[in-house]
């Protein structure tokens, strides 16, 4: 049997589930407004599914609407101003593009590491290690 050959059977005999990214979804973002403030309800279950530290979720999405923001004890995020579900759930996709999802495969197996002064990516699934996008 050739080298092609082996290749060829080793993809068919492979699960096709394995390069999906389809299992990853963060949740839809539950925010109210409390006077000038905008709770982030779920704040904790998706960072939990993220898979990172909720402070850096803060900091990234108090760059991304431009305000500040505290973590409450309950876990909740309050940020200060209105702000609409959708902004919040388009800074978490661009979030998951930049922290969570690895470039090379697209699976969201992933661990930040800091590696000689820079902070990249390391990919659980595939191997791939990518500096982060700042």
């Amino acid at each position: 049997m050739s080298y092609d050959d082996y290749l060829d059977r080793a993809i068919e005999e492979s699960p096709d589930e394995a390069g999906s990214a389809a299992r990853f979804s963060i949740p839809d973002p539950e925010v109210r407004t409390e006077g000038n403030v905008t709770v982030f309800e779920n704040f904790r279950a998706t960072v939990d599914r993220l898979g990172r530290e909720a402070s850096h979720v803060k900091k990234f999405l108090q760059n991304e609407v431009g305000t500040a923001a505290s973590i409450d004890d309950a876990g909740r995020l309050r940020l200060t101003g209105s702000f609409r579900a959708e902004r919040i759930a388009d800074a978490l996709e661009e979030y998951a593009d930049s922290y969570v999802l690895c470039p090379e495969c697209g699976l969201p197996d992933t661990k930040l590491e800091t590696e000689s002064g820079t902070e990249v990516r390391r990919c659980e699934a595939c191997g791939a290690r990518t500096p982060v996008d700042d």
